[in-house]
């Protein structure tokens, strides 16, 4: 990992797109939160189990800890795709490939900033309907709709990786 490239990399049209719908996304959130907070019960659900049905429940003031939350992980994978040559990789890093893998990883890493984002937006956005009594919980469609969400980008990223040739 020492001897890797450090290269940098100029974003494409598409990763400056990602990027600003993440963070339009993720300053999204903040507002929704913020704007919905005075007029939440006291009492919010703060957890859902596998069906998606709310199982546990804590005061409104943890309405902001998805917001928290994504926005830490926002920011660590932000910084963290600042630096591509400690990623792991599933082939070895030369010269000739060094641009090639890094693009792909760090679009990698750009789009699961932006599904992280969404997730947590659909959780905090049905959270609020549950909490005001207009749903209830976050349906059966939730953890596989999650689910696929994560690994599928993440599979075709790692396929990608693994096409891409030591001299290319």
């Amino acid at each position: 990992m020492a001897d890797r490239p450090k290269i940098k990399l100029n974003l494409s049209k598409s990763d400056k797109v990602i990027e600003i719908t993440s963070w339009a996304l993720l300053i999204g959130i903040w507002v929704l939160a913020i704007l919905n907070f005075s007029d939440l019960p006291e009492t919010i659900p703060t957890h859902y189990n596998g069906a998606g049905e709310a199982d546990g429940f804590g005061e409104k003031t943890n309405i902001f800890v998805l917001p928290v939350i994504g926005t830490i992980l926002f920011i660590g994978m932000t910084i963290l795709n600042n630096y591509p040559h400690i990623f792991n990789y599933p082939s070895t890093i030369t010269n000739e490939n060094a641009y090639n893998q890094y693009s792909n990883a760090t679009r990698m890493i750009r789009i699961l900033k932006l599904v992280i984002v969404l997730v947590f937006g659909l959780i905090l956005f049905n959270t609020l309907q549950n909490a005001n009594g207009n749903t209830d919980g976050l349906g059966n469609w939730f953890l596989p709709l999650t689910i696929g969400l994560f690994t599928i980008p993440t599979l075709y990223f790692l396929i990608k990786s693994m096409k891409i040739k030591p001299n290319e």
